[in-house]
């Protein structure tokens, strides 16, 4: 098994930047299986939905449309950490924001596809 913890929600005006991280725990048989890591958010009365993934094993990254150029997705192996840097942020953005590993993923930002949820942090962005 495998828990990810994610920290560093919070509120911030338009314009500005928050970055989240997300640490996996857990048997390091467990977490040298996982091959991707994802951050997906969801809004209140809104469907969740994926904003940027990371290939945990070749280090490739997608990014919803919504957020190519804002949004930075990395990874440091030796803490089990990925990290969203998020800047020019809008209120649009605002939503809880999940962290998710997978141990085969072949479409980064399809939810369905993750063995392993964290709990989320929320990010709200007044304008």
């Amino acid at each position: 098994q495998v828990r990810l913890v994610e920290s560093g929600g919070g509120s911030v005006q338009a314009g500005g930047s928050l970055r989240l991280s997300c640490a996996a725990f857990g048997h390091s048989y467990s977490i040298t299986y996982i091959n991707y890591m994802t951050w997906f958010r969801q809004a209140p009365g809104k469907e969740r939905e994926g904003v940027a993934g990371i290939n945990t094993i070749g280090g490739s990254t997608n990014y919803a449309d919504s957020v190519k150029g804002r949004f930075t997705i990395s990874q440091d192996k030796s803490k089990n950490t990925v990290y969203l840097q998020m800047n020019s942020l809008k209120a649009e953005d605002t939503a809880m924001y999940y962290c998710a590993a997978g141990t085969r993923v072949f479409s980064a930002l399809m939810s369905n596809q993750y063995n392993y949820w964290g709990q989320g942090t929320q990010v709200t962005v007044s304008s």
